[in-house]
């Protein structure tokens, strides 16, 4: 009875500049093939295909602001975005989901207004406009009001299995407002 082996043999690579075996290193962004005779050759190559940018469609009737040329949809690293067709050359680039701006100023600071902001891990928050030097963040939707209780300027909507509430912003007070939004 013969055993099965469960991964693929892989074929012996050669380098194209002096003929020696490749062979597979890790680094800090990822495995690659190197040259067997590194320290007389510095032969690199990604593992894989780099897929970063590659174009999804073309836009018809957009124009890039900076060349002239067509504007694209990209896949990239971190997701979906618009650049130019022309991409080494022009660097332009549009997010597709701009974050909404609100008119609602910072209650802490009186300075900013309140903008939507994403997550490193893709959640949507809003936070000052004026970030290192105020730091008011809220997890939740905010709507300009005031508290029935405490006063604070700011609420925010909260979605609870009761339906869509408004509640206080202050993290002292939390209350909830008696008036309910219908949706």
């Amino acid at each position: 009875m013969s055993k099965k082996v469960p991964f693929t043999i892989r074929e012996i690579e050669h380098c194209p500049e002096c003929g020696a075996e490749l062979v597979i290193r890790n680094g800090a962004l990822g495995p690659f093939y190197a040259c067997s005779s590194y320290p007389s050759c510095h032969y690199l190559r990604p593992l894989k295909a780099q897929v970063d940018g590659h174009i999804v469609k073309e836009l018809d009737g957009q124009i890039c602001p900076e060349c002239g040329l067509i504007l694209v949809l990209r896949q990239g690293r971190y997701g979906m975005f618009i650049g130019c067709s022309h991409y080494p050359e022009c660097e332009h680039t549009e997010l597709i989901n701009k974050p909404d701006d609100t008119s609602i100023n910072c209650p802490q600071c009186q300075q900013g207004k309140l903008l939507q902001r994403k997550s490193r891990f893709g959640k949507t928050f809003h936070s000052c406009s004026r970030y290192p030097e105020c730091q008011f963040a809220l997890n939740n939707k905010p709507i300009s009001g005031e508290c029935m209780f405490c006063h604070y300027p700011l609420l925010v909507e909260k979605r609870t299995s009761k339906g869509i509430t408004l509640s206080c912003a202050s993290k002292l007070c939390s209350k909830q407002q008696v008036n309910e939004i219908e949706k």
